[in-house]
């Protein structure tokens, strides 16, 4: 399996938290790319991480527009 190298630039924000993992937000540069939005779960000393999304920009601002449409109420 080939190695990746992940950079986390800013964490945004904590969704949820469960047995000390956290479901969390935050901006990551992968393999040394520009940094994209990044949703997964990660220990609690970030050691290891779970499956998660990463979606651009653009893909996030979509998202946020959907959201937005949504009553959730």
């Amino acid at each position: 399996m080939p190695e990746f190298k992940y950079e986390i630039t800013a964490q945004l924000g904590v969704l949820s938290e469960r047995s000390g993992w956290t479901k969390e937000l935050n901006l990551i540069s992968w393999n040394d790319r520009d940094p994209k939005y990044d949703i997964r779960d990660w220990s609690p000393n970030k050691a290891k991480m779970g499956k998660g999304v990463t979606l651009t920009p653009e893909e996030a601002r979509t998202l946020r527009d959907l959201l937005n449409a949504i009553d959730m109420d």
